[in-house]
């Protein structure tokens, strides 16, 4: 019933997809966890659960039209400036890139105009549950779509098990680890910062990408990491000279 089961090559196939899928995993939970922060406190656990679980609900839906999948990936039509071929995949990534784009610029603009009104969670800058849900939706189709192609590209068809395992994990570990990093990239506006130019980042690849210019994800996740990696210092830097300052004085 499982096909490849017993063989060697399909466990090491598994592994890597499980990775690859909690990799692109964490951009969905750090975005979840920045459009959940303008909900009441008591709303914002339910809703990122929420938000989980949907787009587990989207990548096993998308695995079981991997004939559809594949038919976005045939060109529609060319751009006369650039000589791109667009596809609905590119159209998909275009569009979900310049909503990242603009998404994440408009967070930004408002942490640093409007920090001390947006910390309170209420007032005018409040949303409503329906519009938080919607956008998580609309980023789960785009996010879905690029791991769920990449996995149809890995795995043959008859080992539909091995990409719905793959899936599965990846939710269950994003769950299991949603709220810390939800609760960190919240108490820490330089680390929410520093998150949405994560997003900011990666919607430009995104638009790229939908223009047909190819851009390795592992030079975006190790500047991502580094970056990450001198905030954690500068953090823990922060944190002794606040300990030291009383002992100074």
């Amino acid at each position: 019933m499982l096909s490849g089961i017993q063989d060697p090559e399909t466990w090491v196939a598994l592994v890597s997809l499980c990775a690859m899928e909690i990799v692109l995993g964490i951009d969905n939970v750090v975005f979840i966890s920045i459009l959940t922060a303008r909900l009441p406190a008591e709303k914002r656990d339910r809703v990122g659960r929420m938000g989980l679980l949907l787009a587990l609900v989207m990548r096993i839906g998308l695995l079981f039209t991997i004939s559809f999948l594949m038919g976005l990936t045939k060109p529609l039509f060319t751009l006369p400036l650039v000589g791109a071929a667009i596809s609905g995949k590119s159209l998909i990534l275009l569009v979900g890139g310049l909503f990242l784009m603009g998404k994440s610029t408009n967070e930004i603009y408002a942490k640093v105009e409007n920090d001390e009104e947006e910390e309170h969670g209420g007032g005018a800058k409040a949303v409503s549950v329906g519009l938080v849900i919607a956008q998580i939706l609309a980023l789960d189709v785009v996010f879905s779509l690029d791991s769920v192609i990449t996995a149809v590209g890995m795995i043959p068809p008859e080992q539909m098990w091995v990409m719905v395992t793959a899936v599965l994990v990846s939710v269950g570990v994003m769950l299991l680890f949603a709220k810390g990093i939800s609760g960190f990239v919240l108490a820490h506006p330089s680390v929410k910062l520093l998150a949405l130019a994560f997003l900011l980042l990666i919607g430009v690849m995104l638009v790229a990408e939908g223009m047909g210019q190819k851009i390795p994800k592992g030079y975006i996740y190790f500047a991502m990491a580094f970056a990450l990696g001198v905030e954690l210092l500068n953090m823990r830097f922060r944190k002794k000279r606040r300990k030291n300052a009383p002992e100074a004085a």
